[in-house]
């Protein structure tokens, strides 16, 4: 019975996706749930299970740009039972005592076909375009520390082993591995279109242009979540009037009242109360008071949202998501914290869906993760603000006629002048400031 492997549709905007790469052999036996292949839109990564058991068949290489709804493969679920039964009856006759020198070879080719086996000695998985810079430079792959999804090693894992060994070696075998390679190469390598993979299909004169031992450049294409990234940050400078104000927070009273409930908050309710939380609540009740910065632009009109979904900037592997928590006014505490672990762990196990990043009304990014003291954030188009928070450093403030040192933060409110207003906009965030100097008012909402 044939079961056929078709891209899945992931969203009514995504009418095509690019087939990143096989878990799986041609001809592989294959288990129900097992993983396949990885499938790369321009906004999600997904990785794509077997339905069914049974031999695995390969009708379209990996790197393939591919339509929503194509047939890719297909399994075969009755092939693997009489594939297993087969070699019974050919045992049969070979005890035949006609030819023993045959009988004699018949072991050494056993033994080479064991030798020969992935069982023994299986590198860790790699793309083509991979295998072969590790061909040409010499390389064991055994050796190499696999660092991508499904325990794969990427460009930048034998660039990284490269650049931590003595460059001459590598440089003199390059002319003579090819040869001795090309057999392997023309047995695993599979016909890669130039689209955008997870690890691009790179021609080898142009994956590595040595000009000395320390001058090695690589060249790769963009993945295509990459270039929508590029795309929207493009869009957003050209077809809006974005603007920045900024203001800083003491975050003093927040840090304290943290500290008194973070263990009976984590006893609770199971997860970590972090600042992120405080920042969405007084988001959420700075919006209704500001409904402008929580509407967007369509043509000549304004859409109004009478809901607020506030998406998160989450920094993953491949590029910047902004997964939505939808409805966050009415979520508790627990409920944001919550939310955000469970998109955090969606995204480090490529399960985010194109619903989880849909819809969203107004966005919050925390570059202070990553040690920023102080940027502008780019609206995320249709939005029409961006609540950019940062890094909590102590400074020397004058409180009262004295200077003393507090915990501050600068935010920073990028928004569409074309629809907000400087004055909305420089109050929306001094109404932010408000709640966070002042976390009570958050639970009052006053």
């Amino acid at each position: 019975m044939r079961l056929d492997i078709k891209i899945p549709e992931v969203g009514e905007s995504v009418k095509e996706a690019v087939l990143a790469q096989w878990f799986r052999r041609d001809g592989d036996q294959v288990r129900k749930d097992e993983l396949l292949y990885l499938l790369e839109t321009d906004k999600v990564t997904l990785e794509i299970v077997a339905e069914a058991d049974g031999v695995l068949h390969i009708l379209e290489p990996q790197g393939k740009t591919v339509a929503i709804g194509a047939v890719i493969g297909f399994i075969e679920t009755e092939a693997a039972p009489a594939q297993v039964s087969e070699p019974a009856p050919e045992a049969a006759p070979s005890p035949t005592p006609k030819a023993p020198p045959s009988e004699a070879a018949k072991p050494s080719e056993l033994a080479a076909t064991v030798s020969a086996s992935p069982v023994a000695d299986t590198p860790p998985p790699m793309p083509p375009s991979v295998r072969r810079l590790v061909a040409a430079q010499g390389l064991d792959a055994n050796l190499l520390q696999a660092t991508g999804p499904g325990g794969r090693i990427t460009k930048g894992d034998v660039l990284t082993y490269l650049e931590r060994t003595p460059a001459p070696k590598p440089s003199t075998e390059q002319p003579q591995e090819p040869p001795s390679a090309s057999p392997q190469a023309a047995v695993t390598e599979e016909p890669i279109s130039p689209s955008i993979t997870d690890e691009p299909e790179v021609p080898a004169a142009a994956a590595e242009l040595s000009c000395g031992p320390f001058e090695r450049v690589t060249r790769q294409p963009m993945s295509r979540i990459r270039l929508r990234i590029a795309e929207r940050l493009l869009e957003a400078r050209q077809q809006t009037a974005m603007l920045t104000t900024f203001n800083e927070i003491d975050m003093g009273a927040l840090q304290a009242e943290r500290a008194r409930f973070k263990e009976a908050f984590r006893a609770k309710h199971g997860v970590s109360l972090g600042i992120m939380s405080f920042f969405i609540k007084a988001t959420t009740i700075a919006l209704q008071e500001f409904p402008d910065l929580n509407a967007s632009i369509e043509g000549k009109d304004i859409v109004y949202h009478d809901y607020f979904h506030i998406g998160i900037a989450i920094g993953a592997e491949r590029g910047l998501v902004v997964p939505v928590i939808r409805h966050a006014d009415h979520l508790s505490f627990a409920q944001l914290e919550q939310a955000i672990v469970d998109f955090v762990q969606k995204i480090k196990e490529n399960r985010l869906e194109l619903t989880d990043l849909d819809g969203g009304t107004f966005t919050i990014t925390n570059g202070g993760v990553y040690g920023s003291l102080l940027s502008t954030p780019i609206l995320n188009m249709p939005q029409s603000g961006i609540l950019g928070m940062h890094k909590i450093e102590d400074r020397p403030v004058a409180i009262a006629g004295e200077v003393v040192i507090r915990p501050m933060m600068y935010v920073a409110l990028s928004y569409d002048h074309r629809l907000v207003d400087g004055r909305q906009a420089v109050t929306f965030l001094k109404r932010v400031k408000e709640y966070i100097e002042n976390p009570e008012r958050i639970m009052l909402e006053v």
